[in-house]
């Protein structure tokens, strides 16, 4: 039907204009192609760099992007974006192109352990000050601690023998009684 010019047969339920132009695509491919050219690929296909450099350059060549992307049966964004890629970062822009998930931090990169670097004589100085000056910040506060421990107690005593003395009877009371 639409080789034959009618623009009336988009389902109901799509966009009318987005539905003609995958089958104006459709129909470029076939003729172009054949009947491969509406095969969808079952696998996705793995790129190396060389191949990618290959139809980079046929499209740096003067070619339109579109019709390399064509001829290699990819999408011309993609090959799009391996010329942006090129044009920035040169052949190695092609080459590190990661798939998939991100992994999380530490357990992909395996970092190299720094060489250790001797302090030097100001270094040295000042750390045995600052470890001597955090013992005695530990001790003062330790003492602290005890300190408020102590005066809880003797609160805590002087409330105890405060409520012993209020709970007796007194001698008038027992007296009277």
């Amino acid at each position: 039907k639409y080789k034959e010019g009618r623009r009336d047969f988009a389902p109901a339920a799509c966009n009318k204009k987005a539905f003609l132009n995958h089958v104006r695509t459709w129909v470029k491919a076939f003729d172009d192609l054949g009947a491969d050219g509406l095969k969808h690929s079952s696998a996705n296909r793995a790129w190396t760099a060389e191949q990618r450099f290959e139809l980079v350059a046929k499209a740096l060549a003067g070619n339109s992007i579109a019709s390399v992307a064509k001829n290699a049966h990819i999408s011309s964004g993609q090959l799009y974006q391996w010329v942006k890629k090129y044009r920035e970062n040169g052949m190695g822009g092609l080459e590190c192109l990661r798939k998939g998930r991100p992994s999380k931090e530490g357990f992909s990169i395996r970092i190299m352990p720094k060489k250790k670097v001797k302090p030097t004589q100001a270094e040295q100085e000042e750390l045995k000050l600052l470890r001597e000056r955090n013992r005695y910040l530990e001790a003062e506060n330790l003492y602290l601690k005890k300190l408020r421990a102590l005066e809880l107690e003797k609160t805590a005593k002087l409330a105890k023998a405060k409520k012993r003395k209020s709970s007796k009877p007194s001698k008038k009371r027992a007296n009277a009684a």
